[in-house]
């Protein structure tokens, strides 16, 4: 029982995200740009969800909508956004670049 506990906690803080085609069902608004030093966030793209843990821009994208912890919706514009993210290669370059916007991830 304590092991279920212990997964859920751990789950709950993982960063699992849905990327919906509609503005107003997203949680928040996220632009990718193309310079990592532009982004508010440098995500890596897990393969597994037990891989994204914390909110240290390791992300598994969840096939619905109710499995994800976030809601987000990719706009065109930079200005639209809330959070502006640059996607690595790397696991151990992700992470916070401006630790202002960290709020919008939990």
């Amino acid at each position: 029982m304590a092991l279920l506990f212990t997964l859920c906690g751990y789950l709950a803080h993982s960063q699992t995200v849905y990327s919906t085609d509609s503005k107003y069902d997203a949680d928040i608004s996220v632009y990718v740009t193309d310079s990592k030093y532009d982004a508010d966030l440098v995500v890596y793209k897990c393969s597994s969800r037990y891989d994204a843990v914390e909110n240290k821009g390791l992300w598994f994208f969840a096939e619905s909508r109710y499995d994800a912890k976030k809601k987000i919706f990719f706009t065109t514009s930079k200005y639209d956004a809330d959070l502006i993210i640059y996607f690595t290669d790397s696991k151990y370059d992700a992470g916070w670049r401006k630790e202002s916007k960290i709020h919008l991830m939990y």
